[in-house]
């Protein structure tokens, strides 16, 4: 029987362990995605469950690169990659007194140096720009100020603003912060 060249080169991969996760999990996603004619059909559960296995392994920049490659195929995207509602661990960080920096960054795909600029603007525009933009509720929003601001002054005032962002503007503005981050980190 012969084999198909390109399952070959995924059970390669999947031999030689931890090093080549990346090129693994690409290969898996680029032939779920294109599955080969000469290919029994029965075994592509085999390989979605290769795939869902080695995606637990993969930092988070990884993930996201596979995520838009599997987004032609948005079950199997579903299905590999579910998207993890990060606002309660961000909220029960900021309420345990941790530093949300770091998960806020990740959570809104900025680096962790805007996060703290977002954090320390006292209007609360940025975060409300923020939230809005990456599709997080007034509550979420609210809570992230209360906990960013504690004194609570001018609470009121900061969910106005929420209130006024206009969602695409948002979207737009937080976009831009995000070409940024991937500008500067293109150029080190």
């Amino acid at each position: 029987m012969t084999t198909n060249p390109r399952l070959a080169n995924l059970l390669e991969l999947a031999d030689k362990g931890p090093a080549l996760r990346a090129a693994l999990a690409e290969e898996a996603g680029a032939l779920l995605l294109e599955w080969p004619a000469d290919c029994p059909i029965e075994m592509r559960p085999v390989f979605e469950n290769l795939l869902a296995k080695t995606v637990r392994d993969l930092d988070s920049d990884t993930r996201a690169r596979l995520r838009v490659q599997l987004y032609a195929d948005r079950e199997l995207c579903a299905r590999i990659l579910p998207r993890e509602n990060p606002i309660p661990s961000l909220i029960a960080a900021a309420r345990e007194g941790e530093t949300v920096i770091p998960r806020l960054a990740e959570t809104l795909g900025l680096d962790e140096t805007r996060a703290s600029e977002i954090l320390k603007e006292k209007s609360g525009e940025a975060l409300a720009i923020a939230c809005k933009g990456a599709g997080l509720s007034r509550a979420a929003f609210s809570t992230l100020a209360l906990l960013a601001y504690p004194r609570r002054e001018r609470m009121a005032e900061r969910l106005r603003v929420y209130d006024s962002v206009a969602t695409l503007d948002a979207a737009r503005t937080l976009r831009a912060w995000r070409s940024a981050k991937l500008r500067q980190a293109a150029a080190e």
